[in-house]
């Protein structure tokens, strides 16, 4: 019987002092409802983590100043070229209805329910096209 008691006393001794706590979940992704402080931290992690290279920009920061001059003129130059020829194939009123050629490709014009429909096909490599011009 002594022993009993003495065993009761221990349980509901050792019961009394423990203590619990519930078991709460904390996101650390401030994304997800996480603490916004670590942001910054997520941030450099990746980073650090990310081993891919974007070679479009490592290309275009390496261009001189006369090559960018360069492809600039080209591109000026080719603006114009195209605005003339647009000006001899279609004239002075702009689009109209057809079917028109330039070199490989092949542009027709036509209205439809949705607006003035623009189909450009390059014969060269099957490429296609379509521009719609709302009315």
């Amino acid at each position: 019987m002594k022993s009993i008691l003495i065993t009761l006393f221990f349980i509901f001794f050792v019961f009394d002092q423990s203590f619990g706590q519930d078991l709460v979940y904390r996101p650390k992704n401030p994304a997800f409802g996480g603490d916004t402080f670590n942001y910054q931290w997520l941030l450099s992690s990746a980073e650090a983590q990310n081993t891919f290279t974007d070679e479009s920009e490592q290309s275009r920061d390496q261009r001189s100043d006369v090559e960018r001059f360069t492809e600039n003129l080209n591109n000026q130059l080719l603006n114009r070229i195209s605005r003339t020829l647009f000006s001899e194939q279609f004239g002075e009123e702009g689009l109209r209805e057809g079917t028109f050629s330039f070199g490989t490709l092949f542009v027709e014009i036509f209205p439809s329910g949705e607006g003035l429909v623009i189909n450009i096909l390059d014969t060269s490599n099957g490429d296609q096209s379509q521009v719609i011009i709302p009315n």
